[in-house]
């Protein structure tokens, strides 16, 4: 504000009447020394209203805004009311004045709303914010300053519209911006969000209005939404993810549901790591600032999380129970620790389980470096062992997507396990597994993995060299690469023979890079022609090829040899006993032969039945430092052992160094992982490795409910009360990885006797992906990156959560749109004006208030159906559909009405959820009583929701001819009256009986002529 407009406040002290009488929220101005003109003037005066309402108008918010304003006498009120404003300071004391804050962007579009004109003007020396966007009050009347004000309102008002000259010279505004003043009340005030929702965010967070406690009158719903990592700052993806849960938990809090809402932080992680190797700050010092600054963004958007509840991964407090829990897996023999080809990152430093492994260049997931192949003792937990069970989803609401995919990624196989005998100078049996047992009479030949631990010892020394040269060009290659249909097959042959146990036949072992360690046993059995890469290896290397499935046509051959594998229906043929068994393309038992020859190699003692998955155990160790600890201890006599649970937690030294080379400061700290043997009391010494970061998120669902408790994980009178998650929202990225953890450690857990029940959470919904406004996904380093602070500065937080959630269809998501949220906030204050705006006595017809109840109605339907099925973004255009609906009723004389009143009760309900401050600070307004987020959801009053009549469609053999209105409740005789007395339908009839009349009630009439 200019210097100048700021001494003109403080010079005026005495007030004027008409100041007084126009804003609470003003300082007094300069007195008008005119006498008060006669009253008759005054209504001359009064068609002005029409000028005003007419000249500047574009929109018709504003032309509802002007008729009201002038209308509306009452609004003048004595002087002395004006001390009812006071106790707004209770809320939020008064600082001393800063500069203006500026109009949000609505507010300063072309002003042809004269009312708003007028209060710009009125306003512009007088309505100051607070220092830290405090709230606007009035300031507190002096007593001296009361007794001055008389309550003569209409003298007080009419100079201002007589004489406005001098009003202009301390206040210039447009020239019949006088007469928009006559009638300002003390809430009639621009609509400023920063302040309106900083305040009522204190004021929830004083009254803990979000705490959730135990309260067995109520039923219970546990709403969880994946945790953050604590990068430093939110982007508008974690706001996509957090603020339609957050809506969705508000709805079922007003249907009466005790809610759970919680927040915390996923505070482990590589990131911080590296760069505390980067920059030298320490991930703990780092990782605890950017949670300080994540929380304080999360508050910013009123969500209705109970803080009380935060946890945060990297707490001591928090780690204990995640070592503790790793203690538990060891002893019933799912934690175990074995030297394994693992995938290691170069630059991370660290191994990586399977699903932190991406793409077909098996990149590391985190910083997309190519991971390579390294031989480590490493800590697994024997996830494989859940398998079965993982594939069973009954009893959970899950989208279809994400059970496919964990389908997919387990890849259940059923078949058979065969003993092979190796023979020459190394004899052993090796364990085959195949699902076509039915095919073993073809097999010609067996191929190993390169990293077979067998090649070494079976391989015969003439071929020694090319072996450990084939080994070495396969290790160079990603299992993608190796694995491809199209390359081309090779391999080398070990010198070595097997015995194929179904017939005895002596057959060649070679090793090839087409066969996995990672699948089965790493070494097959080939049959070459009924298996596309067998033959194609048979056949470059001249090996025997046997067909022992004939298709009912003939097999294509050129000289008596197969041109291609077959792989379809037929009957077995050169299967001994077996020949003329039929096969079909069904896997396991529903193929006839399969189920024959099962039994048979079973009776035989050549083999089992048996199932494979692709799904592998969970390697959870880490070569870093800012991780869990692994409590276990290794001492040279008693070997590995777990901390005692008296010594958690193992805590992270903080005194480490950190090496360029990314070596954890673990192994290089002097004296850390020096301790002693649990069971002699001896020398010995502490795991090194740390947990993946997965291993903190499988479990902090259960630390949400006692985050404090010290006595375990968590207060079972907590987790009786709020287990299971009822509905767990996140992203569908981690389906593979985090949903599939926390179910196998859930499952693992159950059999422990520490939870109850088959699953963690009962409904899951994903949210799709925000992009940048180019299509990329959001990074610092594209510069792609939407924050939420600078958007909630310019709009405020209820502008913004109604954008996020009207932009686009929640699971999908879509680029940002930085234009688009201008819609969103004129919504917004649209609805700011319907509610702040006088009302006029109600005159509206019958009809108009009966047609807005309908339209209340129906909407609610609509909300209540789209808040249970996750359908966020049609719940605000339902809701700009009625504000608009309402607007036409308030200029039919609805506003006052009993329909009216209770429109506005239900709008604010249906908001409250979506824009939590606004529906707030209106519900006050309204007079109602605190909070409306403790109030009941309205129910559907479906007589009113009714429709009169209804508009169908008629068809006239398919296409539509005409449509039809008729009541709502007519039968399908009077529909098809109606249809065939149309003028349309009597024209294409030409007199003659249509040969089908065929009504879809409610949806169309088809004619067939």
């Amino acid at each position: 504000m200019p210097t100048a407009k700021k001494k003109d406040v403080k010079k005026k002290t005495a007030p004027k009447k008409a100041a007084a009488k126009a804003k609470k929220v003003v300082k007094a101005v300069k007195p008008v020394t005119k006498p008060a003109p006669a009253p008759k003037k005054v209504v001359k005066k009064a068609p002005v209203k029409k000028s005003v309402v007419k000249a500047p108008a574009k929109s018709k918010v504003t032309r509802v805004t002007a008729k009201k304003t002038v209308v509306n006498k009452p609004v003048i009120k004595p002087a002395p009311k004006a001390v009812e404003a006071a106790p707004v300071e209770k809320v939020t004391p008064a600082a001393p004045l800063v500069q203006p804050m500026p109009a949000p962007k609505a507010e300063s579009r072309k002003s042809s709303d004269a009312r708003n004109k007028a209060m710009e003007a009125a306003t512009s020396k007088a309505i100051q914010p607070m220092k830290n966007m405090a709230v606007m009050v009035p300031p507190t009347p002096s007593p001296k300053e009361i007794v001055a004000v008389k309550p003569e309102p209409v003298k007080a008002v009419v100079p201002v519209v007589e004489k406005p000259a001098p009003v202009r010279e301390e206040n210039p505004a447009p020239e019949k911006a006088p007469v928009r003043e006559e009638k300002p009340r003390q809430d009639n005030h621009p609509y400023q969000p920063q302040a309106m929702e900083k305040k009522w965010q204190e004021k929830w967070e004083a009254d803990k209005l979000y705490r959730s406690v135990i309260d067995n009158t109520k039923p219970k719903h546990y709403a969880l939404t994946m945790l953050p990592y604590p990068s430093g700052d939110l982007h508008i993806g974690h706001w996509y993810a957090m603020t339609p849960s957050d809506a969705r938990a508000r709805y079922m809090r007003m249907k009466g549901y005790n809610v759970l809402f919680p927040m915390g932080f996923d505070a482990f992680g590589l990131p911080a790591e590296n760069a505390a190797i980067k920059d030298g700050v320490h991930p703990m010092k780092r990782t605890f600032q950017n949670i300080e600054r994540m929380r304080k963004q999360m508050k910013s958007m009123g969500a209705m999380f109970d803080w009380e509840r935060e946890v945060v991964s990297a707490s001591p407090e928090y780690y204990k129970w995640t070592e503790w829990f790793f203690i538990q897996l060891y002893k019933q023999g799912l934690a175990y620790r074995k030297m394994s080809a693992v995938d290691w990152c170069p630059n991370c430093n660290t191994t990586l389980a399977r699903e932190q492994v991406w793409g077909d260049d098996r990149h590391c997931e985190r910083c997309g470096t190519p991971v390579i192949k390294k031989d480590l003792d490493q800590w697994f937990f024997k996830a494989t062992k859940y398998a079965d069970e993982l594939l069973n989803f009954d009893g959970v609401d899950w989208p279809q997507t994400v059970k496919t995919l964990q389908t997919n990624w387990i890849d259940r196989s059923e078949g058979a396990e065969v003993q092979f005998a190796i023979v020459g100078p190394f004899s052993t049996l090796v364990p085959v597994f195949t699902t076509r047992p039915d095919t073993l009479w073809g097999a010609t030949f067996m191929v190993f993995s390169p990293e077979h631990p067998l090649v070494d010892k079976i391989t015969h020394p003439e071929y020694k060299q090319a072996v450990e040269e084939y080994k070495a060009q396969a290790a160079r290659q990603t299992e993608i690469q190796r694995g491809a249909a199209d390359k081309e097959k090779t391999g080398v042959f070990t010198g070595a023979y097997a015995i194929n146990p179904v017939n005895k036949a002596r057959i060649p072992i070679w090793i090839a890079d087409y066969v996995m360690m990672s699948y089965g046993t790493g070494a097959i059995m080939a049959v070459p022609a009924h298996d596309e890469r067998d033959f194609a290896f048979a056949k470059k290397y001249d090996l025997p090829i046997v067909p022992v499935i004939q298709p009912e046509v003939p097999i294509e051959a050129e000289n008596g040899v197969m041109k291609a594998a077959y792989v379809g229906p037929g009957i077995m043929i050169n299967s001994g006993k077996f020949s003329g068994t039929k096969v079909n393309t069904e896997k396991g038992r529903k193929n006839p032969g399969i189920a024959k020859v099962l039994d048979w190699i079973a009776a035989e003692g050549l083999g089992k039945e048996s199932v494979n998955y692709r799904y592998r155990d969970w390697l959870i160790s880490r070569q870093r430092y800012w991780g869990a600890p692994i409590p276990m201890i290794h001492c040279e006599i008693h070997g590995w052992n777990p901390v005692p649970d008296d010594q958690l937690p193992v805590v992270l030294p903080e005194d480490v160094e950190w090496k360029p080379t990314g070596e954890s400061p673990l192994k290089l700290h002097p004296t850390w992982k020096n301790t002693t043997c649990p069971v002699c009391s001896g020398p010995a010494t502490r795991e090194t490795d740390t947990m993946d970061t997965f291993m903190c998120s499988s479990w902090y669902h259960l630390r949400y409910l006692s985050p404090h408790y010290d006595k375990g994980p968590f207060d079972p009178a907590e987790y009786d009360y709020w287990m299971p998650v009822d509905t767990y929202t996140g992203g569908i990225e981690h389906a593979t990885m985090h949903l599939l953890y926390t179910r196998f450690f859930h499952k693992a857990l159950r059999d422990a006797g520490i939870v109850e029940g088959h699953e963690p959470m009962l409904q899951l919904r994903n949210q799709g992906m925000v992009l940048g406004e180019d299509g990329d996904k959001m990074s610092k380093s594209k510069g792609n990156v939407i924050a939420p602070d600078v958007l909630v500065n310019k709009y405020g937080a209820d502008s913004v959560r109604a954008y996020i959630m009207f932009f686009a269809r929640w699971e999908m998501g879509a680029p940002w749109d930085s234009q688009g949220i201008e819609g969103s906030v004129r919504w917004v204050r649209r609805v700011w004006t319907l509610f702040t705006d006088p009302a006029q006595p109600a005159t509206a017809s019958a009809e108009t208030k009966k047609d807005l109840r309908r339209k209340v109605h129906q909407t609610l339907r609509k909300v209540t159906r789209d808040f249970e099925n996750f359908e966020f973004n049609t719940i605000i255009s339902s809701l700009m559909e009625l504000m608009n609906e309402m607007y036409k009723a308030r200029e039919a004389g609805a506003a006052g009405s009993d329909e009216w009143k209770e429109a506005q009760e239900i709008y604010l309900k249906m908001m409250a959820p979506v824009t939590p401050h606004i529906a707030e600070e209106l519900w006050a307004h309204l007079g109602k009583s605190y909070s409306i987020h403790q109030q009941a959801w309205p129910k559907v009053d479906e007589a009113a929701a009714k429709e009169d009549s209804i508009e169908l469609p008629v068809q006239i053999n398919g296409k539509v001819r005409d449509r039809i209105t008729v009541p709502a409740e007519a039968s399908e005789e009077q529909i098809k009256a109606a249809a065939l007395n149309s003028e349309v339908v009597k024209k294409f009839l030409e007199g003659q009986e249509p040969k089908k009349v065929i009504v879809a009630k409610g949806r169309l009439v088809s004619i067939v002529i």
